[in-house]
């Protein structure tokens, strides 16, 4: 898949790309059931287990049965890792960053219906103890997303200022977040199946699920 000019303007000034509905009809309908599956192991669990995290009351402890994320996605459930290597995708990331592509890290983050959360406001380079740019981060939608299912939001621009936020962690969530200025915030609605390539310096986070649908 090719870049035009246009939107290779965008990555450079933005820091994101959307690219809607690339995975469609019974392909996509598979991978939802292989992500479901991970979905009802998460029921099965009281305490965070190898992996598999769950979504956490207000004093910080563990919600039984509402999984929150899958760290490591592709190694536990190897069948979803076929998306990580999407031509598409992956000729997308050669044009951004350059050949000799490493992937160094999956997560599932299912959104659940009823507290369904990700991490809030951060950028992923914090994570990874660098400001490099040659690393991206790809976010893949199986279902609609949008601000009642907890969508992702960025601000446009932030991963070019060189520098990485102050961060904090907080008892009541997962991750450590940073603080934006709110107004200069974008949501990103997407279709089932489509693929989001961000900058890791980019300021993102989602939104809670406050629906009735998972995302």
């Amino acid at each position: 898949m090719m870049l035009n000019a246009e939107q290779l303007e965008q990555f450079s000034l933005q820091g994101y790309l959307i690219f809607e509905s690339l995975i469609i009809g019974q392909r996509l309908e598979w991978y939802v059931s292989v992500f479901d599956e991970l979905v009802e192991r998460g029921r099965e669990l009281h305490e965070p287990a190898p992996h598999f995290s769950l979504e956490l009351n207000a004093d910080g402890s563990p919600r039984p049965g509402l999984l929150h994320k899958v760290q490591g996605v592709c190694v536990i459930e190897p069948r979803v890792l076929d998306i990580a290597g999407d031509s598409r995708l992956l000729d997308t990331v050669q044009l951004l960053v350059g050949p000799n592509i490493d992937l160094f890290g999956t997560k599932f983050f299912p959104k659940l219906p009823g507290g369904g959360s990700s991490v809030h406001w951060h950028q992923d380079n914090f994570y990874f103890g660098t400001i490099s740019d040659h690393i991206l981060s790809c976010a893949t939608y199986l279902e609609d997303s949008d601000e009642g299912n907890g969508c992702l939001q960025v601000v446009p621009g932030s991963h070019r200022s060189g520098e990485i936020a102050e961060h904090e962690r907080r008892l009541n969530a997962h991750g450590s977040w940073t603080r934006i200025d709110k107004a200069k915030a974008v949501s990103v609605v997407v279709p089932a199946g489509s693929f989001v390539v961000f900058s890791a310096n980019l300021l993102h986070g989602a939104l809670d699920n406050v629906s009735d649908r998972s995302r």
